[in-house]
């Protein structure tokens, strides 16, 4: 075995150009998985780790969530916010509203989102992981007072919102008091858009007095899931209907993040396949070429006794060096990739984050460019250990 060793060693260095090529081929391959997984992994990480931060909310929603997506089914009352607040359990019972409004600024106009609520809940929800690029959060008695957030005041106009600037809400004039930083991704949908009114002032503006959002806070995180159930509950029977609401605890919305995740890692680990599907492709080619290269040098072997057996094995070792080293370069590349692609991604999408490599993907990708190696020099290997040993001898 160690002379097989050496044999395919010398085999792999007189080729060194070829070799490299396709090590390379593998490597790339290799790389893209390693830092795909990672960088999903850490982007993961980093997001269940934002929401982990909010485990006492349980989000109520006056509808369904479903593979197509969530569908309302209407909204809430009085009765079902004075219903909740009986439950035991429960700390907090935040009631909202939101609809678009006209909104104008400076003789321009254009509907904006905008959303009421308790101002005590509101602020401890978005200010707090937020923060205020200016002015202050909503006070309860700040009727004729509005918070904005970063996208209107500085996109929506042609010119830009500031504090104790007026803006007059469908037909109303407000104050803003108030302009939100730029959100990181996580809170982006839900604050840049918005104008943020208190609630009593929005069913004002809105002219409505449904709740289309609940917000609950627990006591014991530990009850979230008894108390959603409960929940839910209490408001189908107001409503008459099973499924007229979704109480979501933040579990229920990590095990959705990670099913998601796991959808796209699968579609990006596929895409890094193709990568790999080429560089078996150069194996073999590889393989084959040094087959034919020394088919004379196969036939001595065989005519001085190496049986077909040894021959296979002595390819499956050169193509098997040639993906071990392929794969210790793409793991290696793939870390360092990885790396990098994860702050540049926490830049992008406004949070810190760090590539999770973990072993498992490691060890998965050094199995995988094993593979790759040894089904891709089968063929030549085996091509190389039928040959006739006269035929091979008198080859040129």
């Amino acid at each position: 075995m160690r002379d097989k060793f050496l044999m395919a060693y010398r085999s792999i260095r007189e080729r060194r150009a070829r070799s490299i090529l396709t090590v390379l081929g593998i490597a790339v391959g290799i790389a893209a998985i390693v830092s795909l997984m990672s960088v999903g992994y850490g982007m993961e990480e980093a997001i269940t780790g934002e929401l982990t931060k909010m485990a006492d909310m349980i989000s109520v929603m006056p509808g369904e969530i479903s593979g197509h997506g969530y569908v309302e089914k209407g909204s809430f009352t009085d009765r079902d916010v004075n219903d909740l607040q009986r439950i035991g359990g429960i700390k907090d019972v935040s009631a909202m509203t939101y609809d678009a409004a006209e909104v104008e600024y400076r003789n321009e106009r254009t509907p904006i989102f905008v959303l009421g609520g308790d101002t005590k809940e509101l602020g401890s929800f978005y200010v707090e992981p937020v923060g205020l690029k200016e002015g202050r959060w909503l006070r309860e008695n700040d009727y004729k007072g509005c918070v904005i957030g970063d996208r209107v005041a500085n996109d929506f106009f042609d010119e830009v919102i500031h504090v104790n600037d007026k803006l007059v809400i469908n037909g109303e004039k407000f104050i803003v008091v108030g302009i939100f930083e730029k959100a990181s991704t996580l809170y982006a949908a839900d604050v840049d858009p918005h104008i943020f009114l208190t609630l009593r002032t929005s069913k004002e503006v809105l002219q409505t007095d449904e709740v289309k959002y609940i917000m609950v806070r627990v006591y014991n995180i530990a009850d979230a899931e008894e108390i959603a159930e409960e929940i839910e509950e209490a408001i189908n029977d107001n409503h008459g209907l099973d499924d007229f609401t979704n109480a979501m605890t933040m579990g229920s919305a990590l095990e959705l993040i990670g099913t998601v995740f796991n959808i796209i890692r699968g579609v990006l680990v596929s895409i890094a396949a193709i990568a790999l599907v080429v560089a078996s492709i150069g194996i073999m080619n590889t393989m084959l070429m040094s087959v034919m290269e020394r088919t004379h040098e196969i036939g001595v072997m065989k005519a001085i006794g190496a049986k077909s057996r040894d021959v296979l094995t002595l390819f499956l070792l050169e193509s098997s060096l040639v993906s071990f080293v392929g794969g210790v370069t793409g793991c290696s590349l793939g870390v360092v990739v990885a790396k990098v692609m994860s702050l540049g991604a926490g830049t992008a999408i406004g949070i810190e984050m760090t590539a999770v490599v973990k072993p498992m993907v490691l060890f998965g990708g050094m199995t995988v460019a094993m593979v790759v190696g040894v089904l891709s020099g089968f063929y030549p290997a085996r091509k190389a250990s039928k040959m006739s040993p006269v035929e091979a001898v008198r080859y040129e």
